[in-house]
C-alpha cells in the first residue's frame, strides 16, 4: 500500500495553526466567562487555564498571525496555490462526480475558513487596541471561534471522505516540496528565437516533416549520433555547449524558510507597535486658583483646556444589553491635588441600591442576585479607577483571577466568576456609587494578598472577596438590612434596619417610584435615608406602614474618615450620559494608594445598575503628569 503523504511545509504551519488555536480557544473560553450569559463555560472548568489567562490568549494570537503570514507566502513561494485556488472549474465540480465535488466542497471551507480567521484576528485587535472595541467586535469576535471550529470537524470528515483514513494521516508523513511548473520567461523566449534565426536553415524531408542536417536521423531515433551537435540549445545556455554558463541566473530560496523569515518580521513590526502605541493621558499642570469646583458641571475652564482621552470599554452588564459604553477622561493637576473628569455613555440614572418593599407577608429585598453578589436589577449606577505602578499590558492576569475557584483552600465563589486579589503590591481602586457618592466621596479601596476568609464567607454566607477590600478608615453608608448569620442552618435575610420618620416625606425624596430596572430615576430624587430622617426598627413603627411601600436600601450616617476617605468627588447625570469630576492628592502617603506621577498605569470601568458586571478595556492608560 503507498501511503499518501504531505510536503513538509505544509505539515508544520499546518500543526503550529492547530496548536495555537488550542491555545486561544481554552484561554479564551475562560475570558468569556466573564460576560454574564457565558457561565455556562465553568462546565469545563478543569480542563480551562487558571494561570496567565490574557498572556498566553495575546501570546497564542500573535502565532496565530504569523501562522497565517507565513502560510499565505508559502503558498505563493511554493507554487500550491491551486490547492485553495476557487476558480469557475472549482464551481462546475460542485455538480461534477464524486471526487470533483468533494475537492470543491473541501476548497470552499478552505475559503471559510480563511474569512472567519481573518475576522478573528482583525475583531481581536480592534479588542485589543481599543479601535470599534465594543459589543459588535467581541460578538463578531465570538461567533468566528465557533466558525472555525465548526469548519475543522467539516474539514476532517471532507478530507475522510476523499480517501479515508490514508487521506488524513498523510499530514502527519513529510515528503519533499515538489518543484512547482516553470514560467516561461518572455527574455528567454527571445534569446532562444534569436538564435534559432541565426542558426543554419533546415531542410524539411518530405512526408515526416523532420529538419535534415548533417546527423539529424529520419527514421525516428532521436538520440544523436556519436559526434553530431546540434544547432538548438536549451534556453538560457550558449550555441558553444552544455558546459556554458547560465546567462539569467536566479536565486533559489526555499519557500518555507522566506515564509518563516516573513511572519518574523510581521510580528516583530506588531510588537514593536504595540509597545510604542501607548495609550497615554495627560495630567497638565494648572495654577491653584483654576482648579475645577467638584459639582459635577463639565464648564470649568480646567476641562476645557484638558485634553481628553477617550476609551471605549465592554463586556459590562446592561448598558441596554450590549454591555459596553465609551468612556471619556480629562485630568489636570496644581502641583498638591490631581483632578479627573470622567464622562461616560449610561441610558438610566439608576439609584435603586436594593429596595425594600412591604408585602403582606413582610419586607421583601428587591433583588436577583444578593445572596450570590452579583446582583444586576437593583442596584446603582458605579465607576471605578485602578491605579498601578506595574507596567502592565494586561493587568488582567495580576488583579483578577479567573475560575469559579481560584485559590485553592479559600471558599469558592458565588458567582461562577474569579476574585480581585495581588499578590505584587496593593493596587490602589477607586470606587464611586451614585447614592452614596451623592455626599461628595469616592469610595477609596486596594486589590492586596487573598484575605482570610471570616465565618460568615466560609460558609458561603456572604461572597467571598479575595483580596479586594477598603482602605483601613469608616464610610459614611450602611445597607439598610442585615444578614442574620447561622453558620449551621444558613442565612436569612431580617427586617429594615431603620424606617423612615416621616413615610410621605421619604416617598416624595425618591421621586416617581419606578420598580423596572430598565427605567432610570428621576433627576433630584434619591435613594437614602440619612440618620436623622429615620429612627431603628421597631414592629410598632413597622405596622404604620402600608403594604406596598417602598424605602431606600441605603443609610447615610456619619463621615468617611482615615485613609479611606482620601478621594473627593461629584457627578450629575443628563442626557444619558455620567459626568463624575474627582480629585485626590498627588501623594497620600498611604502604602494602599499608588502616587499620581509619570509611569503609573490607569484603568476605568463602568457599572450599569450592576454589582460586579463592570465593562473593561485591555490595554492600560499610561499617566504623564507635567512638573
Amino acid at each position: 500500500m503507498k501511503y499518501r503523504k504531505t510536503d513538509y511545509g505544509t505539515i508544520i504551519l499546518h500543526w503550529l495553526l492547530v496548536g495555537a488555536f488550542g491555545v486561544a480557544f481554552f484561554s479564551g473560553m475562560r475570558i468569556a466567562t466573564e460576560t454574564p450569559e457565558r457561565l455556562w463555560i465553568n462546565l469545563f472548568d478543569a480542563v480551562l487555564p487558571r494561570e496567565s489567562v490574557w498572556v498566553i490568549h495575546m501570546q497564542a494570537a500573535l502565532v496565530l498571525v504569523a501562522v497565517a503570514l507565513a502560510y499565505a507566502v508559502y503558498l505563493v513561494r511554493s507554487g500550491l496555490t491551486r490547492r485553495v485556488k476557487l476558480d469557475g472549474m472549482r464551481f462546475r465540480g460542485l455538480f461534477g462526480r464524486v471526487e470533483a465535488r468533494l475537492g470543491a466542497i473541501n476548497v470552499l471551507l478552505c475559503w471559510v475558513f480563511f474569512i472567519a480567521m481573518s475576522l478573528l484576528m482583525a475583531s481581536g485587535a480592534a479588542l485589543y487596541f481599543g479601535i470599534l472595541a465594543g459589543y459588535d467586535a467581541a460578538t463578531l469576535h465570538w461567533y468566528s471561534t465557533w466558525v472555525i471550529l465548526a469548519f475543522a470537524a467539516l474539514h476532517i470528515l471532507t478530507h475522510f471522505k476523499i480517501g479515508g483514513l490514508s487521506q488524513l494521516f498523510r499530514i502527519f508523513r513529510p515528503a519533499h516540496l515538489p518543484p512547482p511548473s516553470k514560467q516561461l520567461d518572455a527574455v528567454e523566449l527571445l534569446a532562444m528565437l534569436a538564435e534559432q534565426s541565426a542558426a543554419p536553415a533546415r531542410h524539411v524531408a518530405p512526408g515526416n516533416g523532420l529538419p535534415t542536417e548533417p546527423g539529424f536521423p529520419l527514421n525516428g531515433d532521436l538520440r544523436k549520433p556519436r559526434g553530431a551537435q546540434s544547432s538548438i540549445t536549451p534556453a538560457g545556455t550558449s550555441a558553444q555547449g552544455s558546459g556554458s554558463r547560465r546567462r539569467y541566473p536566479t536565486l533559489q530560496a526555499n519557500p518555507l524558510v522566506v515564509a518563516a523569515a516573513v511572519a518574523i518580521t510581521g510580528t516583530s513590526f506588531i510588537l514593536a507597535a504595540d509597545r510604542l502605541a501607548v495609550d497615554q493621558l495627560e495630567i497638565h499642570r494648572i495654577d491653584g486658583a483654576d482648579a475645577p469646583t467638584l459639582d459635577g458641571d463639565t464648564s470649568d475652564r480646567a476641562w476645557r483646556a484638558a485634553i481628553p482621552f477617550f476609551v471605549t470599554t465592554n463586556g459590562g452588564g446592561n448598558f441596554e444589553g450590549r454591555g459596553e459604553t465609551r468612556i471619556e477622561v480629562r485630568a489636570v493637576h496644581d502641583g498638591t491635588w490631581a483632578y479627573f473628569l470622567f464622562i461616560w455613555e449610561d441610558p438610566t440614572r439608576s439609584l435603586k441600591h436594593f429596595p425594600l418593599l412591604k408585602e403582606s407577608g413582610g419586607w421583601r429585598i428587591l433583588n436577583n442576585g444578593l445572596e450570590s453578589g452579583d446582583e444586576s436589577d437593583f442596584h446603582e449606577d458605579k465607576f471605578s479607577v485602578l491605579l498601578t505602578t506595574a507596567d502592565l499590558t494586561l493587568a488582567g492576569d495580576r488583579t483578577f483571577h479567573a475560575s469559579p475557584h481560584p485559590i485553592p483552600g479559600a471558599p469558592a465563589t458565588t458567582t461562577g466568576r474569579g476574585l480581585h486579589y495581588s499578590t505584587a503590591g496593593y493596587v490602589d481602586v477607586w470606587e464611586w456609587r451614585a447614592t452614596s457618592g451623592s455626599t461628595g466621596w469616592m469610595d477609596d479601596a486596594h486589590f492586596g494578598p487573598p484575605l482570610e476568609p471570616t465565618p460568615m464567607q466560609a460558609h458561603h454566607i456572604v461572597p467571598y472577596k479575595g483580596g479586594f477590600a477598603p482602605d483601613p478608615g469608616a464610610a459614611n453608608y450602611v445597607d439598610n438590612f442585615a444578614i442574620e448569620a447561622d453558620v449551621t442552618g444558613g442565612a436569612r435575610f431580617v427586617a429594615p434596619l431603620r424606617l423612615p420618620k416621616d413615610v410621605a416625606a421619604t416617598t416624595a425624596a425618591m421621586g416617581r417610584v419606578d420598580l423596572d430596572p430598565s427605567h432610570g430615576d428621576e433627576d433630584g430624587s434619591r435613594w437614602f435615608m440619612t440618620e436623622a430622617e429615620s429612627i431603628p426598627y421597631s414592629a410598632a413603627d413597622d405596622a404604620r406602614i402600608p403594604i406596598g411601600a417602598t424605602i431606600p436600601g441605603v443609610i447615610i450616617a456619619g463621615e468617611f474618615v482615615g485613609d479611606r476617605a482620601d478621594v473627593r468627588c461629584m457627578a450629575r447625570w443628563a442626557s444619558g450620559r455620567w459626568a463624575l469630576e474627582v480629585a485626590r492628592r498627588l501623594d497620600t502617603g498611604s502604602e494602599y494608594d499608588v502616587p499620581i506621577k509619570t509611569g503609573v498605569f490607569m484603568r476605568v470601568a463602568a457599572f450599569d445598575h450592576s454589582q460586579i458586571r463592570h465593562t473593561r478595556h485591555v490595554r492600560p492608560i499610561r499617566l504623564e503628569v507635567e512638573k
